[in-house]
């Protein structure tokens, strides 16, 4: 039942931006068309009829507002929500006043009723609105517009006075006929002037109607802290060390026992894997989360989601789709014994024949040079790539809280470094996670299987028993397809190999026969989905993201 009352809240937005709409439309409709005769005569015992002549002008313009404040009701902005019911309680006044229009009045305060029953669905807030936010700056430059308009008019036409000037203005504004006509070359200036005053009213409306904005600084060296803390206390899952790139944001619990790690992209306040902390701080943070996406007019999504998680955004009501798999090796159980690995072991042993070996060390045991030398591998083999990653990668081997990671260095026979791999830990067991696999793109093929190998053979002698290999995308769908539809998505993400690369990845993920552990892509809203998939796709660095400022960097490169 509770479920069913929040589906119902979040609907009376959409629903009351369409009856708005309706509204402005039917008192729009009404304003253009004469009134009923005999309501027009009764009326005018009550009212001259210059007074009905200036109501029936002004629900013109009220009915426009309406119109313009319907799609912002429809994402739930507070401020459109007072904004419609003001006018809507105007409109119904005006619709008795211009011609005694009982049926419009009735519709419009009744919708107004409605909208005021509804409250609790338009729970975006705002900045507040103050000299500085540019309110003032917007019609400024409207009025700019149609003064400048004004003075050619003036000069047009013979220098006529000022008050035929402002009077032919404000008829235009009001889209009525004034007393002066255009012609010639200068027929274009009604229309540029309802262009200016249309535009205006849009820029004014977005100004008011944006939402709150979300923190646009970085977490503080203390918030940091705070999260590496939990982290380093509760950071169980394959991707919890993850939270601490650091291009993330912070939400933590009001008790600050638990935090999510989030970008903003797309309009979509994206998570980073699941929550860091106790388990049972995960509801509450969630709700806190949730809260703090809606007041601001984000939608909420979550990228790389475990399976025992999801059913807490469920309960949010928020959707799960199965993104992919995580490869998980189990130390104990690899081999390079048999047939099927023959083709791994044939490139360990190759490359242990030219010379090639592999230590194990800790990143912060490095010495200068040595880490020097590790970097230019990691930029070599990237090849002039964007780096890539937000879920299940660092941004960098270097950081405030990298010391406790390590790297799988494999050298060639004259001691030249010349491939890496960059491991993250899982505090609280004996697993790590791969964060950077990079090779000297001079080097042999087989380097990276020669890596792995050895990773794992190194990593078991330290005690670990898991190593996070990788991520492929829609693994289930290529290696154990269930249903056809299934099978039929596998054949399609193979046809995008080339470009993605995500059948590449599952095939080398598979040569370790390691176990698959589902992640899934959370999202809201029934058409939520390509959203938070675009949000993810930018996110992660597999989109190019539009933007203006590359544009120009390109530009002015050429």
């Amino acid at each position: 039942m509770r479920f069913s009352l929040q589906a119902l809240s979040r609907r009376v937005p959409a629903i009351a931006a369409v009856a708005a709409a309706i509204v402005g439309a039917v008192n729009i409709a009404s304003a253009l068309t004469p009134s009923i005769r005999w309501r027009g005569h009764l009326l005018l015992e009550f009212e001259p009829v210059e007074a009905i002549r200036l109501f029936h002008a002004l629900a013109l313009p009220a009915g426009a507002a309406l119109l313009l404040v319907a799609p912002y009701l429809a994402k739930r902005r507070r401020r459109a929500w007072q904004a419609a019911i003001v006018l809507m309680l105007v409109l119904g006044l005006f619709d008795l006043l211009k011609g005694l229009d009982f049926e419009e009045t009735i519709i419009t305060w009744t919708v107004a009723i409605v909208l005021i029953l509804g409250h609790r669905g338009f729970n975006v807030r705002h900045d507040p609105i103050t000299l500085r936010s540019a309110i003032w700056r917007v019609p400024l430059l409207g009025v700019a517009g149609v003064a400048g308009a004004a003075l050619v008019t003036w000069a047009d036409q013979g220098h006529p006075s000022l008050r035929t000037v402002a009077i032919e203005t404000a008829d235009l504004l009001r889209w009525q006929q004034g007393p002066i006509h255009y012609h010639h070359h200068l027929a274009w200036i009604p229309l540029g002037v309802h262009v200016v005053a249309l535009t205006t009213l849009i820029a004014i409306a977005y100004v008011i109607f944006r939402p709150l904005a979300a923190p646009r600084s970085l977490p503080s060296p203390v918030a940091r802290e705070v999260a590496a803390d939990i982290v380093r206390t509760h950071g169980t899952d394959t991707l919890a060390f993850f939270k601490l790139r650091a291009d993330k944001q912070y939400l933590f619990s009001e008790d600050r026992r638990a935090f999510v790690g989030y970008t903003i992209e797309n309009g979509v306040l994206l998570l980073s894997g699941d929550p860091v902390g106790p388990a049972d701080a995960f509801p509450d943070l969630l709700g806190q989360v949730r809260e703090f996406a809606e007041t601001r007019g984000l939608k909420l999504g979550a990228l790389g989601a475990s399976q025992g998680v999801c059913p807490l955004y469920e309960e949010l009501g928020l959707r799960s789709i199965y993104l992919g798999d995580e490869a998980i090796v189990e130390l104990g159980r690899f081999s390079l014994e048999g047939r099927p690995i023959r083709k791994v072991r044939q490139s360990v042993t190759r490359l242990s024949k030219a010379g090639y070996q592999a230590e194990l060390c800790e990143l912060s045991s490095l010495d200068p040079t040595t880490l020097e030398q590790v970097e230019e591998v990691v930029e070599r083999g990237r090849q002039g790539a964007p780096e890539r990653g937000f879920s299940m990668a660092m941004d960098s081997l270097q950081g405030q809280h990298n010391d406790d990671t390590l790297v799988v260095i494999a050298r060639d026979g004259e001691g030249e470094i010349r491939g890496v791999l960059h491991f993250v830990p899982c505090y609280g067991r004996p697993t790590v996670s791969l964060s950077f696999m990079r090779r000297d793109p001079s080097t042999p093929n087989g380097l990276t299987e020669f890596l792995v190998v050895r990773a794992i053979e190194l990593l078991r002698e330290r005690g670990l028993e898991e190593l996070s290999l990788n991520f492929a995308a829609f693994a289930k769908w290529m290696h154990s397809p269930a249903r056809r539809h299934e099978r039929l998505l596998g054949k399609l993400i193979a046809l995008g190999n080339p470009f993605f690369q995500i059948e590449s990845l599952y095939r080398f993920n598979a040569k370790f026969f390691p176990r698959w552990e589902p992640r899934f892509l959370v999202y809201e809203g029934t058409f939520g989905l390509p959203r938070a998939g675009i949000a993810a796709l930018w996110a992660e660095g597999q989109l190019p993201k539009p933007s203006l400022r590359h544009r120009e960097t390109v530009s002015s490169a050429r």
